[in-house]
C-alpha cells in the first residue's frame, strides 16, 4: 500500500508514509482512515521521503476541495509534510495553497525538523461530543 499511517490517540498524533508511486485514490485512502479514526484534530506527518507523486493539477485541487469541505467538521490539526524531491516538494507547496484550512501546515525537507516543528505545535482538545 502506497501511504500507511499510524494513530495515536494517547498523543493526538498520526504519522503517515507514502512508498511508491502516490495516486489521488492512494491519499483519499489516507484521508478516510484519518476521519474514521476520529482523528482530524490530530497533529500530523505526511512523509513523502519515499514516494514519487503521480499528481495532477486537478487531483491537487480535488484534493484542496476536500480539506477545505472538512472544515465544518470542526478543528482540523496541524500538518507537517516532509518532501524532499523538487517534484514531492513543489506539489506539496500547491496543496497548501489549495487546502486552505485554518491550521498550522508548514514543508520540510527533512523528517526529524519536521517532527520537531509539529511538537512545538499547541494540540487543542476535541470538542464537547466529538
Amino acid at each position: 500500500m502506497p501511504v500507511q499511517w499510524t494513530v495515536s490517540h494517547p498523543t493526538r498524533l498520526v504519522i503517515a508514509v507514502a512508498k511508491g508511486s502516490l495516486r489521488l485514490l492512494d491519499i483519499e485512502h489516507y484521508l478516510d482512515g484519518v476521519m474514521t479514526a476520529n482523528a482530524l484534530a490530530y497533529r500530523k506527518i505526511f512523509d513523502m521521503t519515499l514516494a514519487t507523486p503521480n499528481l495532477s493539477d486537478d487531483d491537487l485541487m480535488a484534493l484542496g476541495a476536500r480539506i477545505r469541505a472538512y472544515i465544518p467538521l470542526g478543528k482540523i490539526g496541524p500538518l507537517a509534510i516532509v518532501a524532499t524531491t523538487q517534484k514531492s516538494y513543489e506539489q506539496a507547496r500547491m496543496f497548501v495553497a489549495l487546502a486552505e484550512a485554518d491550521r498550522p501546515i508548514k514543508i520540510f525537507r527533512e523528517l526529524h525538523l519536521a517532527r520537531q516543528w509539529l511538537d512545538s505545535q499547541p494540540d487543542s482538545p476535541p470538542k464537547p461530543g466529538g
